[in-house]
This record gives C-alpha cells, structure tokens and sequence, in this order.
C-alpha cells in the first residue's frame, strides 16, 4: 500500500510539473529537501517565487485533496520556504500555490480525473 501510494504521489507531481509549465511557470527545483522538511516544488511565475504543494488523491472520500494542507503543513512549507531563500539569498516577492489532484483507476490503470492550481493558497 505504502508503494502504492508513493508512486500516486509521483504520478501526481509530474503532472503538477506538466501544469505549471503549461502556465508558463519555470520550474526550479523538484522535491527540495532540508532538515526542517520538503517542497514539492520551487518555480518563477512572474516576479514570484513560487512553492507548491502537491495533492494527490484516488478518493475524495475524505475530502478534497487540498484540505490537507492544513495550518501545521503550512508552517512546515514555510519553515522550508524561508530556509530556502535564506540559503539562495532571495528577497523578493513570494507566493504558495496548491495543486490538488484526483486520480480514478481505469481497469487498474491510474487516470487524472481532476485537477485545480490554487495560486496564494496561503500566505506567510
């Protein structure tokens, strides 16, 4: 299941990825990693910086993908966001986006079903 599950997440994030630069974001870094946490991805939209979580669920059972970024996962991707411009020495304008993703199975095949870019989900 934990297998499962990790490559739905990275079914969900190369989408993302597809999206963002369809909308002519440029991607920076994918998965950046520091002690404090992880970012799905870091990319310029414009005069922003931009980080991105990414969302990917096969059921809405629970929810829309999007509402588990809650108030403690938004001060983690900050956490990491201010670490990441501390070491890139970055001050400039600064945005989070949310990609919710929902994936069906087709005869066992995982399917996009939905998807929805929220820009400045979330501020600091």
């Amino acid at each position: 299941m934990a297998e499962y599950k990790k490559d739905i997440g990275a079914l969900g994030e190369k989408y993302a990825e597809n999206l963002l630069v369809k909308n002519n974001y440029k991607i920076l870094e994918k998965n950046f990693r520091c002690k404090i946490g992880e970012i799905d991805i870091i990319a310029q939209d414009g005069k922003y910086l931009v980080f991105v979580e990414v969302k990917t669920r096969n059921t809405a059972m629970y929810g829309c993908p999007a509402e588990a970024v809650n108030y403690y996962k938004q001060r983690k991707i900050i956490q990491v966001a201010q670490f990441y411009m501390a070491y890139k020495k970055y001050d400039g304008d600064v945005r989070f986006d949310v990609i919710e993703i929902l994936i069906k199975l087709k005869r066992g095949v995982p399917v996009i079903y939905s998807t929805n870019l929220i820009k400045n989900a979330f501020t600091l």
